[in-house]
């Protein structure tokens, strides 16, 4: 009923807002198979950007792609929410594509599970943090990636850097997707017997005291920032150089800035996987038959000169593997 009420008051708002993207598309339609991919956030941010960047590449010239992005990182209400899964929604019944890209948490929830389970329109998702349970998928016309990040070998690694840890503090957004990436990454440290703690900033500057907190814990597990909007790398930067003292991981690359050891997603892997699959429904495959899989690639990356503040020693196999963020 919440939702249905929702949907009643915000219809006309939905439709002004769904008649100039519809006549953006009307002025570009081209021939061949039609392709919407349907984003969770917004261009700028980067895991976004590198799925879209995948994505394009797998498709390019053998379908009219068009995007749409929700823009739900930066507009965070439930209203803003509901709104842009309705636009995307009215996109779709108007430009009727043969095929729906999705990438994230936020289109699932709020635009394929409420509007489009079991429906004749295929969709392939990907980006939805580590696990479809919530969302009930597959469905018969539904498949796609999860995202999963390599957090049991991120953890192991910074154990055996600190063999003596005991406590860790995990830092990140105060965002729903920070909140479940907490509850897995807690069940993986306390299964080590860590002691665990987080701290959940909505602006720079209670990160860089979540940050100065976790300098008295034995090491920091840096989550997203995604969803703090005056983040500022620079300002980070500047702020946590001559505070850091602990070890600091992070299984996101655009966190590198201010991490010492990442072990990142590839967002590409994302694009790259969706697309091809995509590709495989244009020719005749019912997504049904296409299993829902994980990802499988990591980067390991080191930040040199965050290391060098903290006086941290590499061990020699991380030293000669992990590329160097500059």
């Amino acid at each position: 009923m919440r939702l249905e009420r929702a949907v009643g008051n915000l219809t006309r708002r939905v439709w002004v807002t769904a008649a100039i993207c519809l006549f953006f598309v009307a002025e570009v339609t081209a021939d061949g198979p039609k392709c919407l991919f349907v984003s969770s956030y917004h261009q700028g941010y980067a895991w976004s950007d590198g799925v879209e960047r995948g994505l394009r590449q797998t498709l390019a010239d053998k379908c009219n792609l068009r995007q749409f992005d929700m823009d739900t990182k930066r507009k965070k209400t439930e209203r803003d929410k509901l709104m842009a899964a309705l636009t995307a929604k009215a996109l779709i019944e108007e430009w009727r594509p043969d095929v729906v890209i999705t990438a994230d948490d936020n289109a699932a929830k709020y635009l394929i599970e409420p509007y489009f389970k079991d429906a004749d329109l295929p969709f392939v998702f990907c980006g939805v943090n580590w696990t479809v349970e919530e969302y009930g998928f597959p469905y018969k016309n539904v498949t796609g990636m999860i995202e999963v990040a390599p957090v049991p070998a991120m953890v192991d690694e910074a154990i055996a850097m600190v063999p003596e840890a005991q406590r860790v503090m995990y830092i990140g957004a105060n965002t729903p997707t920070e909140r479940k990436n907490v509850d897995r990454i807690r069940k993986v440290a306390e299964k080590r017997g860590l002691i665990f703690d987080q701290q959940l900033a909505s602006s720079l500057q209670s990160w860089v005291g979540a940050y100065t907190t976790a300098q008295d814990y034995d090491f920091v597990i840096m989550g997203s920032n995604a969803g703090i909007n005056d983040w500022s790398n620079e300002e980070a930067i500047k702020a946590i150089l001559p505070l850091t003292r602990r070890l600091s991981v992070t299984s996101h690359g655009w966190m590198m800035p201010v991490s010492m050891l990442g072990m990142t997603k590839v967002p590409e892997e994302q694009g790259e996987w969706a697309g091809k699959v995509a590709l495989r429904i244009l020719g005749g495959a019912a997504p049904g038959s296409i299993p829902v899989i994980a990802n499988r690639k990591w980067d390991l990356f080191l930040n040199p000169a965050l290391i060098d503040a903290a006086g941290v020693k590499l061990p020699p196999q991380l030293a000669s593997k992990g590329k160097v963020y500059k």
